[in-house]
């Protein structure tokens, strides 16, 4: 390449190697910091940020910037060249609107912030976090003043952040078209005289036997443990920190076998997606990172749900199951195990969530972030607003906020515009999923047989190798020949809740 590329590919190395350190240091507070460490380790993180947003900010990948824009011109659209340059442009350009001291106060606010939130959804006192949230809000509207957005939305410039090019009305024009299709499929089976066997989750499942049983299905799906780890944290997350290292947290309750097993699913699939970026031949590059959190959810909740709560799933895994926790389940059948992975009933907790709710979850978040970045919802009234929301659109009293408002860490960490990625990751995979049984095959009877390489391949093939090379709708035409529909995974539902609950 000309000579502005390799330096510019030296630069984004450099960049990488120090957000590895960043990202280590914040898995390290997450999973075993001391708690009277968390103040120092906010000024650790606010060091770390302030260097990082120097570093990505200087001038000189401004220059490299613009003669290797020139330097790539010739090559494809589609090239791992065009789509590392366009990609570093822009997050240049978004770097460059936020001043250093802002990031590094941020950093320092976020990293405080997440501890507080622990300490008030541990005591259930929202009054614990309120004045943290009000600074975190008070720093995205600045954030999103600095970024910009054409669209006369605060919010978008925000979301564009983790859905690069989506903009909030569209996704609430999605969410529109979808809220009423599920509300119908939900009522249905609500008002089914089948009722899941959930006591069965509800059994004893020591930790330690979760833990042995978790690996073994993270293992059988493909995550490689040479590769990564996994831990516990207070809410269960993915952090694919560096080539050759991905990590995962979960937590476990005792007496919910659900929680921790379909969790450590879920952020197994995050992390087979980080283990397929192509990182080792392109480490540092943008092609070597996802292209957006709607794709990197798509993963998560096809190896979560579709594949993890399929009875054929459950017909490889069941006897390892019964192997690890013996009595307890001695007396489960397949149908019973199955049909208990898909007990469908309105909750609280949107980690918790089953698949015919979860998404409304998510758009009552979508709906208050919104409102709290445009300011017409102040953080004193979140507790209310939620409550009123989650009555209204999901049919519960919320008992306590440590059951509604403070449920996630999201906030504490600054990362608004994030939630919408959720939802849309649910019709990413039923959509990829669909396509990948069209040119598979049987995928079922695959799965029953402890065979999930081919699947894993395809998606490897598909939309891990490609990293950032195509933005995320451009990725969804090119693997399905289509563009993102509801349709897929409304078909799906609606199969799941005709076998199961006969509607």
């Amino acid at each position: 390449m000309p000579s502005a590329y390799d330096p510019l590919m030296a630069r984004a190395r450099d960049l990488a190697i120090l957000e590895s350190v960043a990202s280590l240091v914040g898995y390290d507070e997450r999973t075993s910091m001391p708690s009277r460490a968390a103040n120092w380790r906010a000024e650790q993180n606010s060091y770390l940020a302030r260097l990082l947003h120097e570093r990505a900010t200087d001038p000189q990948i401004g220059l490299l910037l613009n003669e290797a824009t020139d330097d790539v011109k010739s090559q494809p659209a589609d090239s791992e060249q065009r789509a590392n340059v366009r990609e570093m442009q822009r997050e240049y350009d978004r770097a460059v609107k936020l001043p250093g001291d802002f990031v590094a106060e941020m950093s320092r606010t976020t990293s405080l912030a997440e501890h507080a939130w622990a300490e008030a959804r541990k005591e259930n006192s929202f009054a614990k976090f309120q004045p943290w949230l009000e600074k975190i809000v008070s720093l995205k509207r600045r954030e999103a003043g600095y970024i910009g957005t054409t669209t006369g939305n605060p919010y978008d410039a925000l979301l564009d952040a983790y859905e690069p090019g989506e903009v909030s009305a569209n996704v609430a024009r999605v969410f529109d078209a979808l809220r009423p299709r599920l509300v119908e499929l939900l009522g249905k089976v609500v008002g089914s005289s089948r009722k899941a066997p959930i006591e069965i989750f509800e059994r004893t499942y020591p930790k330690t036997l979760q833990q042995q049983f978790a690996r073994i299905a993270a293992e059988a799906v493909g995550f490689d443990f040479s590769a990564g780890r996994i831990d516990e944290s207070v809410h269960p997350f993915c952090s694919g920190m560096a080539p050759g290292d991905t990590r995962m947290t979960t937590r476990y309750d005792e007496n919910s076998f659900g929680d921790a097993f379909f969790g450590t699913l879920h952020e197994t699939g995050h992390a087979l997606y980080e283990q397929g970026l192509p990182k080792e031949p392109h480490a540092g590059q943008p092609i070597a990172s996802s292209i957006s959190l709607g794709i990197h959810e798509s993963q998560s909740r096809l190896w979560e749900n579709i594949v993890g709560r399929s009875r054929a799933f459950w017909q490889f895994m069941l006897p390892k199951a019964k192997d690890i926790f013996g009595p307890t389940i001695a007396d489960v059948t397949l149908d019973q195990w199955h049909f208990a992975a898909n007990h469908v009933q309105p909750s609280f907790i949107r980690v918790e969530a089953d698949e015919f709710t979860y998404n409304l979850h998510i758009m009552l978040r979508f709906e208050l972030e919104q409102a709290l970045i445009g300011g017409q919802l102040e953080a004193a009234d979140v507790p209310s607003a939620w409550n009123e929301r989650f009555k209204k659109q999901i049919g519960l009293d919320v008992p306590t906020d440590a059951m509604g408002c403070l449920q996630d860490v999201h906030w504490s960490a600054g990362l608004f515009g994030y939630f919408a990625t959720y939802a849309l990751g649910n019709l990413y995979a039923a959509q990829f999923y669909e396509q990948a049984r069209k040119d598979l095959g049987d995928l079922d009877a695959m799965f029953a047989r402890g065979e999930f390489a081919p699947l894993l391949g395809w998606l490897r093939s598909n939309i891990h190798k490609h990293g950032k090379r195509y933005r995320a709708a451009d990725l969804v035409q090119r693997v399905t020949g289509r563009a993102l529909s509801a349709d897929p995974l409304m078909t799906y539902l609606w199969s799941k809740a005709s076998a199961l609950y006969g509607v």
